[in-house]
């Protein structure tokens, strides 16, 4: 599974990466754009536009590199034998979620909040009444 998991780790970097390079690209763009322009988002038509735009593509390039620290953190654990072993519980993360989400640290039911603490379950949510068939009276 490693040399199978390195492998699909690698790829998906390597495509955020280009994901992180593109965003950072259109970044400077934008920014370039808005430059000697005295834009004043209340009057300008244009202003709230270049503004909402320069917020958008930093946020996606935010989330882009979140994205890529965590598939490198992945990595870390397919060296260190520890890829695909829920953090919370120890229990195996399955090979669904882990071909969703390679970076995945959390196997379903603990990134659900029922993992190791499954005693939430059996706890009423606010708000929410309990229903017949509910893990909460077994």
């Amino acid at each position: 599974m490693t040399d199978d998991a390195a492998a699909r780790l690698a790829d998906e970097r390597s495509r955020v990466a280009v994901q992180v390079a593109e965003l950072a690209d259109e970044l400077q763009t934008v920014i370039a754009a808005s430059e000697g322009e005295a834009l004043d988002d209340e009057h300008d038509p244009d202003g709230s536009t270049v503004g909402f735009e320069r917020a958008r593509v930093a946020a996606l390039l935010d989330a882009a590199r979140r994205r890529l620290a965590g598939l490198d953190e992945a990595a870390a654990r397919v060296e260190a034998g520890a890829y695909g072993v829920c953090a919370v519980c120890g229990e195996p993360i399955g090979a669904e979620r882990l071909a969703a989400r390679p970076d995945a640290t959390e196997c379903v039911n603990c990134a659900g909040g029922g993992g190791a603490g499954a005693e939430r379950l059996s706890a009423p949510r606010a708000g929410r009444p309990r229903t017949p068939g509910s893990r909460s009276g077994q």
